[in-house]
């Protein structure tokens, strides 16, 4: 199997939540992690906002499971695979 297919197979998935959904087809997610700090071992968490590609009309507050795809625009990399849990 060549080196391409075995790097497709292996994308990344992430879960997040929908921040902003004001562009058409783009919606905002932001990634929370949570790590210890490597030395005192507190309970760290780390925020990133990233653009996805969303077919789902995922809104604003939705949880949703996003997975790393080829450049889509200048800012997109990733794409809404499925909606975990609408707003309330």
């Amino acid at each position: 199997m060549s080196q391409d297919a075995l790097a497709r197979r292996r994308r990344k998935v992430r879960t997040g939540v929908v921040v902003g959904d004001k562009m058409s087809k783009t919606v905002t997610v932001e990634l929370t992690r949570q790590f210890a700090h490597g030395l005192y071992g507190k309970q760290l968490t780390r925020t990133k906002r990233v653009h996805a590609h969303d077919d789902h009309g995922a809104k604003a507050g939705d949880t949703v499971r996003i997975v790393e795809t080829r450049p889509l625009s200048k800012s997109k990399r990733w794409r809404v695979v499925e909606i975990v849990t609408r707003a309330e």
